[in-house]
């Protein structure tokens, strides 16, 4: 398993029991994975020559959309 899964369940789990809170851990996996997309465009989104270019645009409104679209799946739409 990834390091970083690990310890996303480890940090998930009860320390008294050792317990998967498996909500716990959906949301941590989910917060990292906005975390890893945000990551990818923000440095583009201020570079201000990046910016300039058209092509970096699109590059950066994808991110953002992908980023608002996992938001909004988790944690602010219910199904």
């Amino acid at each position: 398993m990834n390091n970083r899964i690990t310890l996303l369940a480890l940090k998930a789990s009860d320390p008294k029991t050792g317990w998967l809170d498996r909500q716990k851990f959906a949301e941590f996996i989910v917060k990292e994975c906005m975390h890893q997309v945000e990551e990818q465009y923000k440095p583009v989104l201020e570079d201000e020559v990046m910016m300039k270019d058209t092509h970096w645009d699109g590059y950066v409104q994808c991110g953002v959309d992908s980023y608002v679209a996992i938001r909004e799946h988790f944690f602010g739409v219910e199904e």
